[in-house]
């Protein structure tokens, strides 16, 4: 069917399992579990289970950052959820973050263990209890959340509208595509626009709302995902491209978005993180095909 075709919606809709494009084996209109599967615990308070997606890019810069700032107690595991292999319905997983999206943390620090799911809740977490990348004044802080919320609520148009309709649906559709293209490039001027008179996306200070929005918007006009750069004229916006070379260039980022990491150069694949040292000794190129 192209978009030029009428369609009729049933009356009622029923799941075909075939429909969705390159991720439809893991897409169903049900939560919980399909099989048991416990999830490993590392030797560190925080736990993370996750895939580098941009979502769960934004976790592992945020704890790299918290590291690099001096943070000894932000120390984590990270254990790679597969979700093309269906990891994140197992029992374990949905026990912790009952949508089955990745990223998701437990906090095993107090008494009792702490789980967080949805990323910009870890992010927020973790920059409370660091008391670190989120300002301490009330405007400052205000700010801050307005756009960490301004990602939250973006990102779907961009992922799951742009990309999918762009870069993973079956056949390419030129309404959606149009429609999703227009959405995309407004919010790459809202943030151009803010940008022109601010260093970081709340001000002069780096803080979770970067970390949150690179790996979405800096990842998409360095043409790092979707290959849309030049369909979206991305250089043109060069406010947003200045804020993201910038945040790329920061070590703890570069660290950040290899954990997890299942594609690209193999030197750049960092399957689970335990260790610092481990940037050094367990990506892929060093230990070949065992963790795969």
């Amino acid at each position: 069917m192209t978009d030029r075709d009428s369609y009729t919606p049933p009356r009622v809709w029923t799941w075909d399992s075939e429909s969705g494009g390159q991720f439809a084996s893991i897409n169903r209109p049900i939560a919980g579990p399909t099989h048991d599967k416990p999830l490993p615990v590392g030797k560190h308070p925080l736990q993370l289970y996750s895939l580098a997606t941009p979502n769960g890019v934004k976790v592992t810069v945020m704890l790299e950052e918290l590291l690099a700032a001096g943070h000894t107690d932000a120390e984590y595991d990270a254990w790679l959820i597969r979700i093309q292999d269906g990891d994140q319905f197992g029992s374990g997983f949905v026990d912790i973050n009952p949508n089955s999206k990745i990223p998701a943390m437990v906090d095993h620090s107090g008494d009792t263990p702490v789980r967080v799911f949805e990323s910009g809740a870890i992010l927020l977490y973790l920059a409370e209890k660091f008391g670190a990348f989120l300002p301490a004044d009330h405007a400052g802080r205000t700010e801050t959340l307005n756009w960490l919320f301004w990602l939250q609520g973006s990102a779907p148009y961009l992922g799951g509208g742009f990309g999918h309709f762009y870069a993973y649906a079956p056949t390419k559709m030129e309404y959606p595509i149009n429609r999703f293209t227009m959405e995309a490039k407004r919010q790459l001027d809202v943030l151009d626009r803010n940008l022109a008179d601010r260093r970081f996306l709340a001000g002069d200070s780096y803080t979770i709302a970067d970390m949150a929005t690179a790996p979405w918007y800096g990842a998409l006009v360095k043409g790092l995902v979707y290959g849309a750069a030049e369909f979206l004229d991305a250089a043109s916006y060069t406010h947003v491209n200045r804020w993201a070379d910038e945040i790329y260039a920061r070590p703890a980022f570069q660290r950040g978005k290899m954990v997890n990491r299942t594609f690209g150069a193999q030197e750049t694949q960092l399957h689970e993180r335990h260790d610092a040292i481990d940037f050094d000794t367990m990506t892929q190129d060093k230990i070949g095909p065992k963790s795969t």
